[in-house]
């Protein structure tokens, strides 16, 4: 890869825009997966911070993360693993 960021559904990089979208969609399914209930900024905060927990723990399995769908799979799956370390922080 050349390090540019291409167009959001066919190529491998997103844009901010689309990361931001990815946030909200990853945060939200994490907020269904674990059962939780809380507003729409904090599933961006979840699913912006779940999308680069994910990427590490893809890059360290060796899985390729790149285009829209790969980076929402793995956002989603670090929101999950964020929102559940979370919730065991705070006691629920």
């Amino acid at each position: 890869m050349d390090g540019q960021v291409y167009s959001a559904l066919n190529e491998p990089g997103v844009g901010w825009f689309t990361m931001i979208i990815i946030g909200l969609l990853a945060g939200w399914i994490a907020e269904r997966v674990t059962e939780s209930d809380h507003g729409l900024i904090a599933n961006l905060i979840f699913g912006l911070i779940g999308a680069f927990v994910g990427k590490y723990l893809a890059e360290m399995a060796a899985i390729p993360v790149f285009g829209f769908f790969r980076t929402l799979i793995a956002a989603a799956v670090g929101a999950i693993i964020v929102l559940f370390i979370w919730r065991k922080v705070r006691g629920r």
